[in-house]
């Protein structure tokens, strides 16, 4: 298995868990007592990870409308967006490394992992 190995249908079964999981988790690792928004951007970004899966054109949309590369271009914003607010809201300790950990996730998985599209003919289509 080469390391480009998250396709557009594996991208598709990971989304809803991951959103779900962005919206769950700071509650579970009890975040946000010192930092409201430790707990407000992870909703957010899981929310907005949720209609963007609705929305995308793969296996699990319901109205797709976002194209995948759209969609991929979301995520990675998303994980810059982890980056920059562990930053500016002076995320710490456990807030931070959740932040970090979250960020390196997306980034990996959309850049690194992401398996190019293929368009239909057998050919492929590598997007950056």
């Amino acid at each position: 298995m080469g390391i480009r190995f998250v396709t557009k249908t594996v991208h598709a079964y990971l989304d809803y868990p991951v959103a779900i999981s962005l919206m769950v988790m700071p509650f579970i690792l009890n975040l946000g007592q010192t930092n409201p928004w430790e707990i407000r951007v992870s909703v957010a970004c899981g929310v907005a990870a949720f209609f963007l899966t609705l929305l995308t054109d793969h296996n699990t949309g319901l109205v797709r409308v976002i194209p995948y590369w759209g969609h991929v271009a979301v995520d990675r914003l998303i994980g810059l967006v982890f980056i920059v607010s562990s930053l500016v809201f002076g995320f710490s300790g456990l807030a931070a490394w959740y932040y970090w950990l979250n960020a390196a996730a997306v980034l990996i998985v959309t850049t690194v992992l992401n398996a190019p599209e293929s368009r239909g003919d057998g050919a492929r289509v590598v997007r950056v």
